[in-house]
């Protein structure tokens, strides 16, 4: 599969791109300026040269012509990203993966959009797309250690059940990762806004928390 990644040169974008290539995918790292992704892809190149990995770099607009789509920009960014995209984006899966957050003091809170969630709001703006949303949760830093498996797990939801269970299928093929489809793109805005609970804890405990399920029989 050919799956393209929307603000790739970011840290969750870039490792996400590392662990789809790493499992065989063509996976196109996408920047408002091709030069930037062209540094990012170079980099992973030099530092995995053992591996066999299918990583390119290209423009947003390259990025949104392949057959997945994921947007890793951050989440006050989004819109600006993917609305000169509507086009390329119409009758796509759509993978959304921003967590919309702001620091209060020490803490940092979930926001909540007008529309419910982050996800929510890219469904409206691309009103011809297939949002998903997923990878909430996962560490950036633990999605870019191809060599290791992942240890957590990823909650996925859309209104559209088919393209959801798609990236359900997709994600769960990733060392170490289990996902699970929790409903429509109305459960997003909670999904989304635990994800400020799990910095917070990285933040007071010093570590990298991880989401895990339990209870559902594989």
């Amino acid at each position: 599969m050919e799956i393209g990644i929307l603000g790739g040169t970011g840290p969750a974008g870039s490792s996400l791109a590392l662990r789809l290539a790493s499992v065989g995918h063509y996976v196109w790292i996408g920047s408002r300026e091709q030069s930037k992704a062209s540094l990012v892809v170079e980099e992973a190149l030099q530092r995995f040269q053992e591996e066999d990995l299918s990583l390119f770099a290209g423009t947003n607009e390259r990025a949104a012509e392949c057959d997945l789509v994921v947007v890793a920009t951050p989440w006050d960014t989004m819109l600006k990203a993917v609305e000169p995209l509507l086009g390329e984006l119409g009758g796509k899966t759509v993978i959304s993966m921003a967590n919309a957050l702001m620091r209060v003091g020490s803490e940092l809170q979930a926001i909540i959009p007008a529309r419910g969630s982050a996800a929510q709001t890219l469904q409206a703006v691309l009103p011809e797309s297939k949002v998903v949303a997923a990878l909430h949760h996962v560490p950036a830093k633990e999605l870019g250690k191809i060599s290791s498996p992942i240890e957590a797990d990823v909650l996925v939801c859309s209104d559209y059940e088919k393209e959801g269970h798609e990236v359900v299928e997709l994600l769960s093929s990733l060392p170490g990762m289990n996902s699970y489809f929790a409903g429509s793109l109305s459960q997003a805005g909670p999904i989304e806004a635990m994800t400020a609970v799990l910095v917070n804890l990285n933040i007071r405990y010093k570590t990298r928390v991880a989401l895990r399920v339990i209870g559902i029989p594989k």
